[in-house]
C-alpha cells in the first residue's frame, strides 16, 4: 500500500535520532522527544490560489525537512510510522 497526499500535503518519515547524548548518557524511550527532522516520502500536487492557478510545491521526495513539533497526523502503514503534514508546517529544508 502507498500513501498519495492530496493538495499541499506532504508525507514524511521521521529520521532516527541518536540514542545517546553528546556526553554519553543513554536516553530511554520515555526521555526522547518527537523528532522534528523528517524525510519527505511523498508530495501532493500543490494547492490552487484564488485564481485557480496551481502553486507548485517547494519540497521534493528525498528532502530532509524540519517540521513544527506537533504538526501533522501520524499514521502507521505496513509497520512504518509516517506523518502527513501541510506544506505550511514545514519550516525548512535541512541540507
Amino acid at each position: 500500500m502507498t500513501i498519495k497526499p492530496l493538495s499541499d500535503r506532504v508525507v514524511t518519515k521521521p529520521v532516527e535520532v541518536e540514542e545517546t547524548t553528546k556526553s554519553g548518557i543513554i536516553l530511554t524511550a520515555a526521555a526522547k522527544e518527537k523528532p522534528q527532522v523528517a524525510e519527505v516520502v511523498a508530495v501532493g500536487p500543490g494547492a490552487h490560489n484564488k485564481d485557480g492557478a496551481l502553486i507548485p510545491m517547494t519540497v521534493k521526495v528525498g528532502d530532509r525537512v524540519l517540521c513544527n513539533k506537533y504538526a501533522g497526523t501520524e499514521v502507521k502503514l505496513d509497520g512504518i510510522d509516517y506523518s502527513i503534514v501541510g506544506l505550511s508546517d514545514i519550516l525548512a529544508i535541512v541540507e
